[in-house]
C-alpha cells in the first residue's frame, strides 16, 4: 500500500520532510477493522509528533489522526461494523496513522459516518469533536440539556478545530451562554458563525472586555490555546468552584491562583482511553455516533475551511506549515492518497 511519511523527526519544518513510500498492507486481528482511507484532516498534533518522535525499527513514521473511509476486512472479535461500512475515527496515537492508503483502527474507538456529509466534510470532525465532547460533557460534566441549568462557557481559542466544535456542542445542546475569544476579524466572523454568543479579542487583556460585556462570572473555562498567556485573566473570570480545562502543553502553571476561588483543573487528552485501554473505550465509539446523527440532524455543521486536495508529500507539507503558522481557522482537509 501507499503511505505517506517520514524517515527522520524534524524540528523545523522542510518541503522535504515527507515522502511516499510503499508498504505491507496490515491485516487485522481482534477489534481491529482494515479501513481504506479516503479523506483525512491534519491537527497540531500532527505537527508535535512529526518534530520530535523518530521512526520506529521498520524506519518509517506514518501520522494522521483523523480519516473517513470504507471498512475492507475485520478482525475476529469485531462486531459493530462490517466489510462495506462507512466510517470515521481519530485513531489511537501508538499505532500507525492515517496518511496511508490503507489503515487498521480498533473498532471501539471508530463511528459511522455522517450520511449528510462527504468524505471531506467528515474527515474534519473526530478528534476535534471527540476532544470538545470529552471537555464538555466528561470533564466539565455539563449535561447536555437545552433546558438546563444556565450558566456561562468562555472558550479562548474559539476559531480553532477544537474550539469550532466546543462552540457548537455548547451552543446546540445545552443552556450555556458561549463567549469566545478570537483576535482577527475572519475569526471573530467564523466563531460567531458557529454560535458563539459573544466574541472577544484574546490579543487584548480579556477582563475589561469581559466585564465592560456584562457577563456574569464564568462557570467554565475551556482553554485550548496558549494558556500560561491567559492562565491568571481566566482564573479572575472565573466563578468561585468553577471548573478550568485546558488541552494544549503549556509551561508552568500557578495553580496555587486556583486555591481561594476553589477552582478544579481538568485535562482533556482524546487518546488517554485508547492509550490505556480503559473500560469505559466504547465511549468513544458512542460519541462518534451521536455526533454523526447531530450533523444528520443538521444540529452540527462540519469545521472544514480549507480543502488543500491529494495527499500527497507537497500537500502534507503546506498543511503542517500553515498549522505551524497559528493562523488556520477550522480544519484542514486532503483527500485521496497519491506518491
Amino acid at each position: 500500500m501507499l503511505a505517506i511519511g517520514y524517515k527522520q523527526a524534524s524540528p523545523e519544518l522542510s518541503p522535504h520532510a515527507f515522502q511516499a513510500v510503499n508498504m505491507a498492507k496490515p491485516a487485522p486481528a481482534g477489534h481491529d477493522l482494515l479501513v481504506k482511507v479516503d479523506a483525512v484532516s491534519v491537527n497540531p498534533v500532527d505537527t508535535k509528533i512529526r518534530k520530535t518522535a523518530e521512526p520506529d525499527a521498520q524506519g518509517f513514521k506514518v501520522l494522521g489522526w483523523d480519516a473517513v473511509g470504507v471498512v475492507q476486512a475485520t478482525g475476529s472479535e469485531v462486531s459493530h461494523f462490517k466489510e462495506g461500512d462507512r466510517v470515521f475515527y481519530a485513531g489511537d496515537i501508538s499505532r500507525s496513522g492515517s496518511n496511508a492508503e490503507y489503515q487498521l483502527v480498533d473498532e471501539r474507538i471508530v463511528g459511522p459516518a455522517p450520511t449528510s456529509l462527504s468524505d471531506a466534510e467528515s474527515a474534519a470532525l473526530p478528534l476535534t469533536g471527540l476532544t470538545a465532547w470529552e471537555l464538555l460533557f466528561d470533564r466539565f460534566g455539563v449535561v447536555p440539556d437545552t433546558n438546563g441549568k444556565p450558566g456561562t462557557l468562555l472558550v479562548i481559542a474559539g476559531a480553532g478545530g477544537v474550539g469550532s466544535m466546543l462552540i457548537q456542542l455548547a451552543r446546540q445542546l445545552t443552556s450555556l451562554t458561549v463567549v469566545a475569544t478570537a483576535s482577527r476579524q475572519v475569526t471573530r466572523e467564523w466563531a460567531t458563525e458557529m454560535g458563539a454568543h459573544h466574541v472577544l479579542d484574546h490579543s487584548q487583556p480579556l477582563g475589561p472586555q469581559y466585564e465592560e460585556a456584562g457577563l456574569a462570572p464564568a462557570d467554565y473555562v475551556a482553554s485550548l490555546s496558549h494558556t500560561q498567556q491567559h492562565f491568571e485573566s481566566a482564573v479572575n473570570i472565573l466563578r468561585p468552584q468553577g471548573k478550568f480545562g485546558l488541552i494544549d502543553d503549556p509551561g508552568a502553571l500557578d495553580i496555587s491562583l486556583l486555591k481561594r476561588k476553589s477552582i478544579s483543573l481538568h485535562w482533556e487528552f482524546m487518546y488517554t482511553r485508547s492509550l490505556f485501554n480503559t473500560d469505559d473505550i466504547t465511549a468513544q465509539r458512542d460519541i462518534l455516533t451521536s455526533i454523526s446523527k447531530l450533523c444528520d440532524a443538521g444540529t452540527l455543521k462540519t469545521t472544514l475551511r480549507q480543502h488543500l486536495g491529494k495527499l500527497n508529500p507537497q500537500n502534507l507539507y503546506e498543511a503542517h506549515k500553515l498549522l505551524e503558522s497559528n493562523r488556520t481557522v477550522g480544519k484542514i482537509v486532503l483527500e485521496g492518497i497519491e506518491g
